[in-house]
């Protein structure tokens, strides 16, 4: 059973092919689907998945580091309308993006200073996105760190220290197609961090796998990320699958 930790299946690049490129994954060995939140402008799209995929959809709710502008606090008490409604399997994906942007640098901080409080009041993990903001991810996780904090570093392209870090906040590493690309790095050391502590996952339809890099990623690719990360562990595919789906049941609870 893989899964597929982060995916944006309602993508608009999906518009035309949703059904089929699912199906696509299921045959490929994908039966769970973890899909995160932007924003509010999603959210129809996203219960809509699961309303059409009910067995192999879990949702997680947050307001994306990238969206925080102007009107993030009304973006926000969506999200927190949401949560209070009903279930999520995490609050994401949240986080720091100082890559294109960094005006709304005090409202990210302030949003996801805000949602991961949030998740720890409904005891459900978090999921991140780091972008050119480690020391400013680190700040906050510090500032909020407790036992019953846990998570994913979502797409996890830093250092051995920085991934010596996230896990010392009871973070699991999101390894996608990174893993797979020549100046990735990741691929360096990664055979040096405990599998225990990775989660497979694809971010389709970005940051698509060798051989399909530079194209639509979907979720079917993973099976790449997967044959990568054998050749770095000196394992077989089926025990990466066994283990980092194991890892995911931890973070999720299910």
């Amino acid at each position: 059973m893989i899964t597929d930790t982060h995916t944006h299946l309602y993508s608009e690049q999906f518009g035309e092919d949703q059904k089929a490129m699912i199906q696509r994954a299921k045959n490929a060995g994908v039966s769970r689907f973890f899909i995160p939140a932007i924003d509010s402008t999603y959210f129809e799209k996203m219960f809509q998945l699961e309303k059409d995929f009910p067995k192999d959809i879990f949702l997680m709710m947050g307001l994306h580091p990238t969206h925080v502008n102007e009107n993030y606090l009304e973006e926000l008490a969506h999200v927190k309308n949401w949560i209070d409604k009903r279930h999520f399997y995490a609050i994401g994906e949240i986080g720091i993006d100082l890559y294109w942007d960094t005006t709304f640098l005090h409202q990210q901080q302030e949003a996801f200073k805000t949602q991961i409080q949030w998740a720890k009041e409904k005891k459900i993990p978090i999921v991140i996105h780091c972008r050119e903001a480690f020391d400013e991810i680190f700040e906050v996780l510090e500032s909020e760190k407790s036992e019953d904090l846990s998570g994913i570093f979502h797409c996890f392209t830093g250092t051995k220290e920085q991934a010596e870090k996230a896990i010392y906040f009871n973070m699991k590493l999101g390894i996608g197609g990174v893993v797979t690309f020549k100046n990735g790095k990741i691929d360096q050391f990664l055979h040096e961090i405990d599998l225990k502590h990775i989660v497979l996952e694809t971010d389709s339809p970005y940051l698509a796998p060798v051989p399909f890099r530079g194209k639509r990623n979907e979720s079917a690719h993973i099976t790449h990320v997967i044959d990568k990360l054998a050749t770095i562990y000196g394992l077989t595919f089926d025990e990466i699958v066994a283990i980092t789906t194991q890892n995911s049941k931890d973070v999720f609870g299910i």
